[in-house]
């Protein structure tokens, strides 16, 4: 499942990662560390949502 950042609606996408936050495609949301945040504006995982596909 995708999830998606409320305040800039940048999606996360478990099969994508966030290579540029170190973290390795198939990586999915519930195992992102605490501390990570959207690589477009800095919200934590809080401010994001399940997106229905």
């Amino acid at each position: 499942m995708k999830y998606r950042c409320v305040v800039c609606d940048w999606i996360y996408d478990p099969e994508l990662g966030d290579p540029d936050g170190r973290i390795e495609p198939g990586t999915s949301f519930e195992e992102l560390p605490d501390d990570w945040v959207c690589p477009v504006c800095g919200v934590g995982k809080e401010d994001f949502e399940p997106v229905e596909e």
